[in-house]
């Protein structure tokens, strides 16, 4: 499949709209300031970011205080009700703001967005929202932003594609040490529950000497995590050259104190190749996660998974023998439509023998557009209530016994800021990716230290800095 990429000329042409609005923002504001909020997933995060590099090359500063903004922008999340939900009660809020004063921009992208009928309620319930816009014309903010300033009423920009990919767009990251970078964008695995790939677009990735490049100069600027992003990583460069473990791989040879993370990998595309990569390298976190989602093939079938429970346990089994210490994590969904209480014990069997080190559980949220959404789905709330209270007793008796092997050792850690166990503690995470609170101070944030481990909680590991 073809990709269209943002050539240089448009981007150039972006730039000019945003000089257009610094001008004529700047005109009525001293510096004129956005309040931006971003829902969901890492993907949103690294898109937040793009936003807010935008709007700094337009001349804006930034507030936490949504009183204040000159503009306010939602950038969404579509993958579970509640998300969506909450997005609209936020939005609904705005009217009271807008009344007060009409020059406020308020603008709303992103994955709820690229849904058609949820774009036409978000036109037609508040009609007060001046720019709305899906991901697939993220880069095109300025433009945009320009038409609405200049020309004035309301604009509303989703196209109907498989996606771009546009390099060289401002970013202003939240962190000075820790950066997202997309790898690639889009899913082609149509899982029946998930509407990635109708709000996404289908599969398409970044060029490697690009994204190593980006790495490159981050790490030459200080950064000492970086996290590899894409809806399924382990499809990178299907059908070329470079796929993901070969990126993995230059990417771990290069030179610098930094560790590598990534997310989210997709079972059917995991190889024995790409454990192989981790095991071997330097600064590639010894952290897979992996969703199972169920435990059941009949329900895995139903999902369009594209594996069975033996697969995945294979692949579980190598990762183990290949990479002593790793830390497992999954995703499990509970109450799928049709699944039984016998699919749910399978679940229930698989964690007990997998025994995650955590796990991020979800009660079946059904998604406009998805097949899964037109199932029958006879299992009350209720039941499923009770199932995921189940599902959670059984990962934590797992995920307190998984830590206790790390007490006694030390481990290298990232110190993030302040911890959650005391006022006196720092945070941090390890090389398995695991959060570790310990006795560190002001000067550790943002330096790796090594901690020794004297406690395991079921969430956390507490150490002492050595």
């Amino acid at each position: 499949m073809s990709v269209k990429t943002i050539t240089a000329e448009e981007l150039k042409e972006q730039e000019i709209y945003a000089r257009k609005v610094r001008s004529v923002t700047h005109t009525y504001f001293e510096k004129p300031v956005a309040y931006v909020h971003t829902y969901g997933c890492q993907q949103n995060v690294s898109d937040g970011e793009k936003i807010k590099g935008m709007l700094e090359k337009m001349g804006y500063g930034f507030t936490d205080e949504i009183e204040k903004a000159a503009l306010i922008l939602f950038n969404t999340c579509a993958v579970r009700e509640n998300a969506v939900d909450r997005v609209f009660g936020n939005v609904g809020a705005l009217k009271r703001l807008k009344k007060k004063n009409p020059d406020i921009v308020i603008a709303i992208c992103g994955c709820m967005v690229q849904q058609e009928e949820t774009a036409r309620k978000i036109k037609n319930t508040f009609p007060f929202v001046d720019i709305i816009f899906g991901t697939h014309v993220l880069h095109k903010f300025p433009e945009l932003l320009c038409r609405h300033l200049f020309e004035g009423g309301r604009i509303l920009e989703i196209p109907d594609c498989d996606g771009v990919i546009a390099e060289n767009i401002s970013v202003k990251r939240e962190s000075d040490f820790k950066a997202s970078v997309p790898i690639m964008y889009g899913c082609n695995n149509f899982c029946t529950y998930c509407v990635v790939p109708l709000v996404r677009g289908r599969e398409r990735s970044r060029n490697a000497e690009d994204i190593i490049s980006e790495v490159r100069e981050l790490v030459d600027n200080g950064y000492k995590d970086i996290l590899l992003l894409g809806q399924n990583v382990n499809s990178y460069g299907k059908g070329t050259e470079v796929d993901f473990p070969e990126l993995l791989s230059r990417l771990d040879r290069l030179e610098g104190e930094f560790k590598i993370e990534f997310m989210t990998s997709h079972p059917r595309d995991c190889t024995e190749r790409l454990i192989d990569v981790i095991a071997d390298s330097e600064k590639i976190c010894h952290h897979l996660h992996l969703p199972v989602q169920c435990g059941s093939d009949r329900i895995l079938k139903l999902m369009n998974r594209h594996y069975d429970k033996a697969h995945y346990l294979g692949l579980v089994d190598y990762a183990r023998k290949r990479i002593p210490g790793l830390n497992l994590t999954t995703d499990i969904i509970v109450g799928f439509p049709g699944e039984t209480r016998e699919d749910f014990d399978q679940t229930l069997e698989l964690m007990r023998n997998v025994c995650f080190d955590s796990a991020f559980t979800f009660i079946y949220s059904p998604r406009l557009g998805t097949k899964a959404a037109e199932m029958e789905d006879p299992v009350s709330a209720e039941e499923k209530g009770k199932w995921f209270r189940e599902l959670l007793e059984v990962q934590g008796e797992c995920g307190s016994k998984s830590y206790q092997k790390y007490v006694g050792r030390t481990v290298k850690v990232l110190c993030d800021g302040k911890g959650r166990t005391s006022e006196e503690y720092f945070t941090g995470k390890s090389r398995e990716n695991i959060i570790v609170d310990f006795n560190g101070a002001e000067k550790d944030i943002g330096t790796f230290v090594n901690v020794r481990i004297t406690e395991a909680k079921a969430w956390a590991l507490i150490g002492e800095k050595v």
